[in-house]
């Protein structure tokens, strides 16, 4: 499951990728969260658009959001039968913009942190499916899960799932509200192989506080501490004592 993730990359970048008509300023974000605003593109007015939603997805039905549990990943195996989510599915696509995402490995008590992104630093696009929901005061949120799938072979040495990444040719594809729901389905993939690299870096992204490039930094193991029984070796002798011309070794 995708808990964390990054978008650093400058907003022109952004735009020029995914073309929508918005100018939005965004500052870069190392540790991005969930219940926190992210960037999302949908298909809405006959075009591309930028928009910002809650990542924690709120079915339209739910009565008290503090009630339903937080959902930020959504299976993309049932994703078409869940009534949580059909709706969203058939005519709610969207694409959530990254350049970075993270996933942990349990070794022992350990949890290891590992940065995904491509080799060349630049952009992609996770699945998505947003929803507005709706207060009996009338007031409104606006909200978004990412979709996921079984873990390609990079990922699977350390997790069981991966988000579903959609390429830039198929982006329309998945936006479109008129593609076919068969054919929606099949875009639910993992990406290649060879489409990310793996780094692991060091523990600071566990807290969401830290949001800054030094968290991309691969991990270094601790120096090993110094053995306490070895003793300080001896300095060379330069001046004699002065009570006895012997010479120190301390």
């Amino acid at each position: 499951m995708c808990g964390r993730y990054a978008l650093t990359l400058p907003p022109e970048a952004v735009r020029n990728l995914f073309g929508y008509p918005e100018q939005p300023n965004f500052p870069p974000r190392y540790n991005i969260a969930p219940t926190q605003p992210v960037p999302v593109v949908v298909a809405d007015r006959g075009g591309v658009h930028f928009s910002l939603k809650r990542w924690g997805f709120l079915p339209g039905w739910v009565k008290d959001p503090k009630a339903f549990p937080l959902v930020i990943n959504v299976r993309s195996e049932t994703v078409r039968e869940k009534p949580s989510f059909r709706a969203a599915f058939a005519r709610r696509r969207c694409l959530m913009p990254a350049d970075g995402f993270y996933e942990w490995h349990k070794v022992g008590k350990e949890n290891r942190a590992y940065l995904f992104r491509r080799p060349d630093r630049g952009l992609f696009a996770f699945a998505a499916l947003h929803e507005t929901w709706s207060a009996a005061d009338g007031s409104e949120i606006d909200t978004v899960a990412l979709l996921n799938s079984h873990a390609n072979g990079l990922m699977s040495a350390i997790h069981p799932r991966c988000p579903v990444l959609i390429e830039p040719a198929l982006h329309q594809a998945w936006l479109d509200p008129e593609t076919t729901l068969d054919a929606a389905c099949r875009l639910l993939q993992p990406p290649p192989d060879d489409m990310l690299e793996m780094i692991r870096i060091g523990p600071a992204v566990n807290k969401v506080g830290h949001d800054g490039p030094e968290l991309h930094a691969p991990w270094q193991p601790e120096p090993e501490p110094r053995d306490p029984d070895v003793r300080k070796p001896a300095r060379s002798v330069k001046a004699a004592d002065a009570g006895g011309g012997q010479g120190s070794l301390f």
